[in-house]
């Protein structure tokens, strides 16, 4: 097969380029740099000449709430656009668990209204919604503040490896359209308050974390079933204690 992953050169994209090209498919790493351009459009006909698949693992580079739902909608768009042209025969895109739950937060909302445009295509399509990635941890960490005392919610999530992702993709990808959603989580549930005490343990910080039921996630409400899984999903292979161990993983 031949396969065009649309954010080719980030954490997602890298791998799955890296897996795909193992199985021996032809697959395209498009991004900016390689002069494809899903914002402007440029480079996106060249990229998906006699290409089977796309796989849209792209980033907003900002996640204010304007910006980042124009980069969703645009990007979907010029890319849904020249797959048509194109022929392509299935679109994959990544996308997160309880995006479409009360509450969202504006990046939620930009990722729901990009899954809608995919959904409304008329391209057959299979979208995979993720948990969070063990990797972005730090980033819960630094959002429940700079100080000594970090505020985070003791809510329940069930976080996995940016690998098992990639796998789930692979096997998407590689398969028949699904024409609907299926949802990958790690193989565990752990609070977004416990998880950043083992990532500050790991690294030796001393920070304190304070369980705080009322901080949000990321500016939204979040409880024990916000960021889980409600339907039966693809479970990672990880557990975040094996995960971080892995020299290399800490960040």
């Amino acid at each position: 097969m031949k396969i065009v992953v649309i954010g080719g050169t980030g954490l997602i994209g890298s791998q799955l380029v890296k897996s795909l090209s193992k199985l021996g498919h032809e697959v395209i790493a498009a991004s900016p740099s390689s002069g494809v351009n899903s914002i402007t459009g440029e480079g996106l006909a060249a990229a998906f000449e006699d290409a089977d698949a796309v796989v849209d693992v792209s980033n907003s580079p900002s996640f204010e709430e304007k910006a980042v739902m124009e980069f969703f909608t645009t990007s979907e768009g010029n890319i849904i656009a020249a797959a048509k042209a194109a022929g392509i025969a299935h679109v994959v895109a990544l996308s997160i668990v309880g995006i479409d739950r009360d509450g969202a937060n504006p990046y939620f909302l930009a990722k729901l209204a990009q899954e809608q445009l995919i959904r409304e295509s008329g391209i057959p399509y299979s979208l995979l919604r993720a948990t969070q990635f063990f990797e972005f941890v730090p980033a819960i960490a630094q959002s429940g503040g700079a100080g000594e005392e970090v505020y985070l919610s003791p809510a329940l999530f069930q976080p996995l490896a940016s690998a098992d992702v990639v796998a789930a993709l692979v096997n998407l990808v590689t398969a028949a359209p699904l024409n609907d959603i299926v949802e990958v989580a790690g193989p565990e549930k752990i609070g977004l308050d416990e998880i950043v005490r083992k990532y500050f343990s790991s690294k030796k910080e001393q920070r304190t974390v304070v369980s705080d039921s009322s901080a949000g996630y990321f500016g939204a409400p979040v409880d024990d079933q916000t960021l889980v899984p409600d339907q039966q999903p693809i479970l990672g292979q990880y557990h975040y204690d094996e995960w971080i161990s892995i020299p290399g993983n800490l960040r």
